[in-house]
């Protein structure tokens, strides 16, 4: 369950002025090379590499038998020099995808973006859905988690960006109980824009957790909770 798509990726790494970025897609043959054939084929060959930066507990190769032992071992015969980086802590705590994916889990997601320093965002295609938002009153924008990792199941306040504007709005995520849904959805009422989007990219930012998912008893009850629900996003 990713934080950030591919494209998402690759946005984050251009504001570092990268000279190039290099993706290798991950297959059957890829995934049996050995280390020193990852090492030969990829880091030698392929790029010629100079200066090679990871982590301490950096793992590579067929069963990731690969580590920063091995890589040392092959400088010589590969011509490269294999630097060891420091882990980025805050409060004496690494900052890993694995405790940014926990908050988002928990719904903690104003701590999720502070370790971010951005605010955590899920980006897709808008799909119609059974319009049912639009009946009652509030039209909603539906997107598909996809590989996401799913954040704590509720209602958000977040901001939608689409092409030519970034407007402020309030988001579900769930499976919308009152309805019986089956389908985990992000459905995001955007405030101000009363248009087809269907078929648009667009992205929307959590800002902050407002309150769980639950059932309501009817449409009346479910009308009156959102209004409230976007008195306190805005």
């Amino acid at each position: 369950h990713r934080l950030n798509s591919l494209e998402q990726k690759k946005i984050q790494l251009k504001k570092f002025n990268l000279d190039f970025l290099i993706i290798i897609k991950f297959n059957m043959p890829f995934s049996y090379l050995v280390p020193e054939q990852f090492i030969k084929n990829i880091i030698f060959k392929k790029t010629k590499c100079k200066f090679l930066y990871v982590s301490k507990n950096f793992k590579f190769g067929f069963n990731r038998k690969g580590n920063i032992q091995t890589l040392k071992k092959f400088e010589k015969p590969y011509n490269y020099k294999c630097i060891i980086t420091q882990p980025f802590k805050k409060n004496k705590k690494n900052i890993s995808s694995t405790l940014i994916r926990n908050k988002i889990s928990l719904g903690k997601i104003e701590e999720a973006n502070k370790l971010l320093n951005r605010h955590w965002c899920i980006k897709g295609k808008v799909i119609k859905g059974e319009q049912r938002g639009r009946k009652i009153g509030f039209p909603t924008c539906n997107i598909k988690l996809k590989d996401y990792i799913i954040p704590r199941l509720g209602v958000y306040s977040v901001s939608a960006k689409i092409s030519k504007f970034n407007k402020k709005g309030i988001a579900n995520i769930g499976y919308r109980p009152t309805f019986n849904g089956q389908n985990l959805l992000l459905e995001t009422n955007i405030f101000g824009i009363n248009k087809n989007l269907y078929n648009k990219e667009i992205s929307i930012s959590f800002k902050k957790f407002i309150r769980p998912e639950k059932k309501f008893k009817n449409l009346e009850h479910l009308k009156k909770q959102i209004k409230i629900d976007i008195k306190q996003a805005k």
